[in-house]
């Protein structure tokens, strides 16, 4: 007999109400994801968060009183076990996904995903994992870092095996890709991993991608 899918409570935050409806009607129809909440506003985002202690938060970065930026970092900073926080997002170029990013979200979905894209983004960042997109976290690292950063004392912390992971991570893999890539048990992969984080001080996956953009330990144009 097969297991119930786990059940992922969600907030969604955006200002225009059909998207919201569309979000919640996606969502709501997908066994073990379930809308628990909606906000209008940042402000309000920060206090349904707190209220309701989702597992993931849909989060418009563009709203009235307080932007999704400044909602995420809120969140991020007061609460015990905060939510991950996915930026839902017009453009995937624009300057505040960039700034939603390094302020904790674990990714970000353009509002033209497909339903299928939505679920999934829901699934990954709920069981842990981050949503990256390659191309785009370094086209927006390129637009939005120095030309020539100095290096980052932490990239002298990592021992081989930790850089390649970072650079894979960069590359989007999965931490089964990597331990195909690589040669390696899941679990070898995994310690790896949590080094990494802890050496460049990131919350998860993206964090880490985006110091090593920030931090020239990563060419932006490769």
């Amino acid at each position: 007999m097969s297991r119930p899918p786990l059940r992922v409570r969600v907030v969604i935050a955006d200002d225009e109400r059909m998207v919201r409806t569309a979000l919640r009607v996606i969502l709501d129809a997908e066994d073990g994801l379930e809308v628990v909440g909606e906000a209008a506003t940042g402000a309000e985002a920060v206090s349904l968060v707190r209220s309701l202690a989702p597992d993931v938060v849909l989060m418009d970065v563009r709203m009235p009183e307080i932007d999704g930026i400044r909602a995420t970092e809120q969140i991020l900073a007061t609460m015990a076990a905060p939510p991950r926080i996915v930026v839902v997002t017009t453009f995937e170029n624009d300057a505040y996904v960039y700034d939603a990013l390094r302020a904790g979200a674990a990714g970000f979905l353009l509002k033209r995903a497909d339903p299928e894209e939505l679920i999934g983004a829901v699934r990954l960042v709920a069981r842990g994992d981050s949503l990256l997109f390659p191309a785009a976290v370094r086209t927006l690292a390129a637009a939005h870092t120095a030309a020539a950063p100095p290096p980052p004392a932490w990239a002298a912390r990592l021992t081989d095996r930790e850089a390649d992971v970072l650079r894979l991570m960069a590359k989007g893999l999965s931490n089964h890709e990597m331990s195909e890539h690589l040669g390696v048990g899941p679990q070898t992969v995994k310690t790896h991993v949590a080094a990494v984080l802890a050496k460049t001080g990131s919350r998860d996956r993206t964090q880490a991608v985006i110091a090593a953009y920030e931090g020239g330990f990563l060419m932006k144009k490769d």
